[in-house]
């Protein structure tokens, strides 16, 4: 197992591309992994061979059963939102679900206001959690897994984040649901989404609103990254949304750099993964994070920023330098 601080090194910051207040950094890989041996959650519900649903007939507001029928492992990434059944969730983590076999999995609610049966299966939504909710969510999750092992969030604070968020919004729902937020940003969302693409190579993003870095996310192969590339600008466009609107310059390259040596040096710990693997812990002063060691690859790395403020600690990193242009992506 190579450490995650070797891991960010191998990568390369590519040329950054800028939307209104939204800079995207893709991080390249320099050498190629082989092709993963699992499939994505989107894939096997829609092909029937997995299916999510809740633990039992009176539910459970943290935890969700997944039964995976397909030949191959199944990959459910952190921040995931899970719609229908008795309430919308979000996956807690990301999990490598192993072939013909039923996991119990931690997940937090993003709907507070229902508690009855819609459907009696979930549905994928076209979005990840934003960064500011999972950052905290990932924060507590981590803290949990620390002193009582258990993969929780704190789903009170959860749920005041919602309220606040969703009001910063306008997007009110009945149900408090964080998916009436895209629904009603959706114009909104689908421009900032349509103004960036995946590019050759690329197996994740970093990403920052007003100048400031927000966070990461890296798959460990280019075509998962690819196929969840839009989900993740979507995310990243609910955070750019609850800022000033107003259009700024691009997030500057050293900002990126300095982000990414606060999260090579935070603390780290791990324990067995639900599923495959271990799950990999990060809790520093600036940044929270996790990530998936699994099939002898990171399967996946998010890390976020905690604090609000731009990270202090300018410390190097080896990572190549491709270009330092601006690619502007419009209006």
């Amino acid at each position: 197992m190579i450490s995650l601080k070797e891991e960010l090194q191998q990568l390369e910051i590519a040329e950054r591309c800028h939307f209104r207040n939204l800079t995207l950094f893709p991080l390249l890989r320099r050498t190629a992994l082989a092709e993963p041996d699992y499939v994505l959650l989107e894939d096997a519900i829609l092909h029937g061979v997995a299916r999510i649903t809740e633990l039992s007939g009176g539910g459970s507001v943290p935890e969700l059963r997944f039964e995976n029928a397909c030949e191959w492992p199944v990959l459910l990434l952190d921040g995931e939102e899970l719609i229908g059944a008795k309430q919308n969730r979000v996956l807690n983590l990301t999990i490598l679900a192993p072939p013909k076999h039923t996991l119990v999995i931690p997940v937090s609610c993003v709907e507070a206001g229902r508690w009855h049966m819609e459907t009696p299966e979930f549905k994928l939504a076209t979005h990840l959690m934003y960064s500011r909710a999972r950052a905290a969510r990932t924060a507590h999750v981590t803290e949990s897994m620390r002193t009582s092992g258990a993969c929780r969030s704190d789903q009170s604070a959860l749920w005041d984040e919602l309220a606040l968020k969703a009001a910063r919004v306008d997007a009110q729902s009945p149900t408090r649901a964080m998916s009436a937020m895209y629904e009603r940003q959706a114009l909104s969302v689908e421009g900032y989404a349509r103004a960036f693409c995946w590019r050759e190579r690329q197996a994740g993003v970093a990403f920052a609103v007003g100048g400031q870095v927000l966070g990461l996310d890296l798959l460990d192969h280019c075509t998962t990254a690819r196929r969840v590339f839009s989900k993740l600008v979507r995310s990243d466009a609910m955070d750019a949304l609850d800022a000033p609107q107003q259009r700024t310059d691009p997030a500057d390259r050293l900002a990126l750099e300095e982000f990414l040596a606060h999260l090579m040096n935070s603390p780290m710990f791990s324990q067995p993964a639900v599923g495959l693997g271990k799950d990999i812990r990060l809790s520093g002063s600036e940044v929270a994070g996790a990530a998936l060691w699994a099939e002898d690859r990171y399967a996946h790395v998010c890390a976020f920023t905690t604090n609000g403020n731009s990270v202090t600690h300018r410390l190097r990193t080896r990572m190549n330098r491709p270009s330092h242009r601006v690619r502007d992506a419009g209006e």
